[in-house]
């Protein structure tokens, strides 16, 4: 395990000078993990960079002074530079790997959601009682009809009425307390990530499922746990656990299986169906395999959005009414084929524009409809966001799957 005998910065940061200082470095976490940004001047930025595990204090110290024409340093300085970036969780030590190898999972999206319980339940109620909400669920016994949802993960300011559209009819349409949560991976290149990590909001701890995961896994294979920091800062499960909390608090205790996909991007280049790619193929049968071992219900729960458009992600221009309209179009081509619960026609609409509009929701939205396969969906939301300058586009929608 990493000590700080031979202190290491950790991957994932990045570092900017200081707009109001400069003389000072600002250094931040890419992934979301430390709580904020760490001031540090020019000088101890230099001493950070030689971090490396391979050097101790000392030799740190006795490089510096040699580089400085022999001035005279203190190694409490670099004692004291290492203990700040070590309790910033900057550094690969104790501290990171606790908060890393730690059986619950700290939440890193609050900013998107309220922090305060109550005030995160007021929050959720409006979403689903405001002007383009739903109404809140109905309070009756569900008609098991529901397979699948699929819900944005975009922040609930710009996307929370079609968040709600969806979580109603989850509430309604299932009586299982088992939801497998298969969410699209910002993070990780890698295609299927797990974790055994309980998920912690303000409104408690939802648990994971352990016994599911080994089913999983055991049909799976090797793999599934190859990139340990994926879960950590990633919002596209953790969006969802809030609304299942704030469903489900008070009235029946629930389950959890988080899952990350990774990019399909080699399937959108070849144009071939992602199922025969090796790896998506085993997971297609993997899924299947375990619930049909299950004595209980299970509801699949897809966290994926549809376009990205706009300067913010690479495009040239600006995004204006025509682009918006043909984006539309496109997503409603797309929504179509998710209706008819066809995975194959999905992929194919996609993988014909070459993914030109980043339709992130496409990993998980196949690999559930390929392995469930439901015999049809409905569309119950769709909207766009627009930045007032044009400057990004993100289309959503959330779509319901019956047996």
């Amino acid at each position: 395990m990493p000590t700080l005998e031979r202190p290491r910065l950790r991957p994932g940061l990045a570092a900017a000078l200081d707009d109001s200082d400069p003389y000072s470095v600002l250094i931040w976490d890419r992934l979301g993990l430390a709580d904020a940004p760490r001031r540090v001047t020019l000088r101890e930025f230099r001493w950070a960079q030689m971090l490396d595990g391979q050097r101790t204090l000392r030799d740190i110290q006795a490089e510096v002074m040699c580089l400085a024409g022999g001035e005279l340093l203190a190694l409490e300085e670099f004692a004291n530079l290492v203990e700040r970036l070590d309790e910033a969780l900057f550094l690969d030590g104790p501290r990171f790997r606790e908060r890393l190898d730690g059986p619950v999972r700290e939440p890193s999206c609050i900013g998107c959601y309220e922090a305060e319980p109550d005030a995160l339940r007021r929050q959720l109620h409006g979403l689903f009682t405001g002007r383009q909400g739903p109404g809140l669920p109905r309070v009756q016994p569900p008609d098991g009809r529901l397979r699948v949802a699929l819900v944005p993960h975009i922040d609930y300011h710009r996307g929370g009425a079609t968040f709600a559209w969806g979580f109603k009819e989850v509430f309604e349409r299932t009586a299982a307390s088992l939801f497998v949560i298969i969410g699209t991976s910002h993070y990780s290149p890698h295609r299927f990530t797990l974790t055994r990590k309980h998920f912690k909001t303000p409104l408690g701890i939802a648990p994971t499922d352990q016994a599911y995961i080994d089913r999983l896994v055991g049909h799976y294979g090797d793999g599934l746990f190859d990139d340990p920091v994926a879960h950590l800062p990633e919002h596209s499960i953790e969006l969802e656990v809030v609304f299942l909390q704030y469903l489900y608090e008070g009235r029946r205790p629930f389950r959890i299986v988080p899952l990350l996909t990774g990019p399909f991007q080699d399937c959108v280049e070849t144009g071939s169906e992602p199922r025969f790619r090796e790896d998506v193929g085993r997971m297609v049968e993997a899924l299947r395999r375990t619930e049909a071992e299950l004595a209980e219900p299970v509801c699949y729960i897809i966290s994926g959005d549809l376009a990205h458009l706009g300067p913010k992600f690479g495009d040239a221009e600006p995004v204006d009414e025509p682009i918006l309209s043909q984006s539309r179009r496109q997503d409603q081509a797309i929504l179509q084929q998710a209706e008819a619960a066809d995975p194959a026609g999905y992929f194919r609409l996609v993988a014909d524009e070459g993914d030109r509009r980043r339709i992130c929701g496409l990993p998980p939205t196949y690999t559930v409809l390929e392995a469930i396969r439901p015999c049809h969906g409905k569309v119950l939301h769709y909207d766009q966001y627009v930045h007032p300058r044009g400057y990004e586009s993100v289309s959503f929608a959330s779509v319901a799957f019956y047996r």
